[in-house]
């Protein structure tokens, strides 16, 4: 009976992990690119390493529209032509979505609407490669199921921090979107530091 146990719990340690990460891949190949603004956070750090604590400014809004939250849901975002998400209203259960809008699923904590991607992981020492960011790209199923994929530039190009701080002087800039002119300067300023609480 313990052998059972011990291999059962085994046969689960190992299944679950290897889930999630499956589940994670099949996001980042089937998901949608949505562009979320940042709002200004102060900075933090980790012992083992930096991050950056992400807000958004759809977050924001929803908190401002509504007195009471549900504890979870879903958030109902316009996305334009270039792929930036804009908050319209939280869903009410029963909603119709528009051709050019999408759920973005949330959780309400501590006063604070959460998208699940509140913070951004990079190796210790690269902080100030990413004081440009002014967007998080993430990938998006229909359900509103989303991972952070990487941090962008008022461009909507994703900034890469190189391996070696002294191989480059000027961050490098990758993935842009194909044709899509700069976007206007809001006056938010950028986040700075911060990570996935869920």
């Amino acid at each position: 009976m313990r052998n059972t146990i011990f291999w059962v719990a085994t046969a689960v340690a190992l299944l679950v992990p290897n889930w999630l990460i499956f589940q994670k891949e099949r996001l980042l190949r089937e998901g949608k690119s949505v562009y979320l603004r940042l709002a200004p956070v102060d900075p933090r750090s980790l012992m083992q390493g930096d991050y950056m604590i992400l807000r958004y400014q759809i977050s924001e809004q929803a908190e401002r529209q509504r007195k009471t939250i549900p504890p979870s849901g879903r958030l109902v975002l316009s996305v334009d032509a270039q792929g930036v998400g804009s908050f319209r209203r939280i869903d009410n259960g029963s909603e119709t979505l528009a051709p050019n809008e999408i759920f973005f699923q949330y959780k309400f904590r501590k006063n604070r609407v959460q998208l699940g991607a509140e913070s951004f992981f990079f190796q210790e020492g690269r902080g100030a490669w990413y004081d440009r960011a002014r967007y998080a790209e993430l990938k998006v199923t229909p359900a509103g199921n989303a991972v952070l994929v990487g941090l962008c530039n008022d461009d909507l190009q994703r900034i890469v921090a190189p391996q070696h701080p002294s191989a480059q002087t000027t961050p490098p800039l990758q993935a842009p979107v194909p044709s899509s002119p700069s976007r206007p300067t809001t006056s938010s300023r950028p986040a700075r530091a911060s990570s996935l609480p869920r």
